[in-house]
Formats: C-alpha cells, structure tokens, sequence
C-alpha cells in the first residue's frame, strides 16, 4: 500500500507512542495518531488503564482529547491506530462514538502494527450508522 509522507509520519508518530502506554492490566499497548486539517503534525495518544476499569481511557479517545484541547474545534484529516497484534485492531465502539462527534464519515482510518499498515479503512467502514446531532463535513 502507498502511503503519502503525512501519513508515514503519522504512522511512525502512533508507534512511538505505543510504547509510552500505561497498560499493566491488558498489556495491549495502543497508539494513535490523529491528524488535522491545517495542522502540520499529527496529535498522538496512548491508552492509559486504571485498576478501576471504567477509568481506562483508550489512544484514540487520548489523541481527541488531546486535540481539543492544543486546538479547540478541530476537523480530523485521518486517523492511524498502531498495535502490537500481528492482526491490524479497530477502535472500540467507545472510541469510535467519540470520534463520530468530529470526523466524516470518509475519513481515512489506517490500522497499523509494527510492521507497518495493515488495513486503510473510511470511518463509515467502521461506524456506518453513527449516533449524531450534526452532519460532520
């Protein structure tokens, strides 16, 4: 699969990422790289368990967060996802309703490992039906 520059990068950014995650209880450590529309880097996140699992927070819902908060509004050119599973891993349906609030639903959704990127999905692909008060263009 080719892949633009932005999204190498992106890739690279989501991996090195991973290996910051807090994830004593699962030991599934995740990456995600969220990149903007008018912004040159991608925003990273990682998940981050708790003892008490309704405290986990995943690296999708991480990289959102963190947008929001160095941006404000934001508007999400695509999303990277990195694993360490020989088999590419989807959000979960949590993340996957957080981030129906900000991206199309033709975003670019790339699933990576450390081999690189498994799958290229469209956010619809994965949430074809998302609960929303808005169309998000």
């Amino acid at each position: 699969m080719k892949l633009t520059k932005t999204v190498e990068a992106a890739v690279k950014a989501a991996l090195k990422t991973r290996k910051n995650s807090y994830s004593p209880y699962s030991d599934f450590k995740v990456g995600a790289a969220l990149k903007l529309k008018g912004v040159d880097h991608a925003v990273t996140g990682t998940n981050v368990e708790n003892a008490s699992y309704g405290g986990t927070v995943c690296a999708e819902r991480a990289a959102v967060f963190r947008a929001v908060a160095e941006h404000g509004r934001i508007r999400p050119e695509f999303l990277v996802v990195a694993t360490t599973e020989k088999k590419a891993t989807v959000p979960c349906a949590i993340c996957l309703q957080v981030l129906a609030e900000f991206c199309s639903d033709s975003m670019p959704v790339y699933l990576a490992n450390e081999s690189g990127v498994q799958r290229q999905l469209k956010f619809q692909d994965l949430l074809p039906e998302p609960f929303r008060s808005f169309e998000v263009k």
